[in-house]
């Protein structure tokens, strides 16, 4: 194995996903609790890998707020509310292990606070593509009467395009946190094998509003939308 400080080999520079993911993974679902140190000669050992690839993995999550190293304490596990959940992998990673109803009701109320809003800018600002973009989304969702996947996939690119007609920045960017937990709170939901109301209504409330400029009408469409959805998937 290489020792600290000689140069990665291209075969380190592939290995170097695979090492992130993995102690990810053992993070995520617990095996390491907060605080944990790591030991790097076991880590090498168990992860057949070379000190430098495990310098860079663990570099890696102490930029995504996992792991945090202190002179004379060594590589530690960061507290969860310290962890960086706004990153898209940080959040892939969670989502993974597994994710609590608190979680998910947290997530509500960011949603809460976000798209409504962005709704409201949307009638404000929309351009006639973004039109086209939520018109293909509700198209694609009122086709998808018995196919889960499908309209899991519909409801997030509706979500997505709603996040883009806002025209900015800011908000279309947060497509990265909702929609991943769309799609997996939509896959639980539906592997649950329980009755809901088929979601195409509301969204087209809410294009419909978008289309007409209708501010506060997209705004509180929206956020009706919203509400619908947790009081059938509490």
């Amino acid at each position: 194995m290489e020792q600290l400080g000689n140069s990665a080999s291209p075969a380190d520079h592939g290995r170097h996903g695979s090492v992130v993911e993995a102690l990810a993974q053992r993070i995520c679902e617990g095996n390491y609790g907060e605080g944990d140190i790591l030991t790097v000669p076991e880590l090498m050992a168990e992860l057949d890998v070379s000190q430098t690839v495990l310098r860079e993995a663990v570099k890696v999550l102490t930029g995504k707020g996992l792991l945090a190293t202190r002179q004379n304490h060594g590589t530690y596990v960061r507290p969860r509310e310290e962890w960086n959940l706004l990153d898209s992998d940080v959040l892939r990673w969670k989502l993974a292990a597994g994710a609590s109803s608190d979680f998910f009701a947290d997530v509500l109320e960011l949603r809460r606070s976000i798209e409504p809003a962005a709704s409201a800018l949307a009638a404000e600002r929309r351009t006639d593509d973004d039109l086209e973009a939520l018109g293909a989304a509700l198209s694609a969702m009122s086709a998808t009467e018995d196919d889960p996947v499908l309209l899991i996939r519909a409801d997030a690119s509706f979500h997505t395009a709603m996040l883009l007609a806002s025209n900015n920045r800011f908000y279309a960017q947060m497509h990265r946190v909702i929609v991943p937990v769309i799609i997996r709170r939509g896959r639980d939901v539906y592997a649950s094998g329980g009755s809901f109301e088929h979601p195409h209504a509301v969204h087209a409330a809410v294009a419909e509003a978008v289309r007409d400029r209708d501010v506060d009408g997209a705004y509180m469409a929206m956020l009706e939308l919203l509400d619908k959805s947790a009081r059938e998937h509490p």
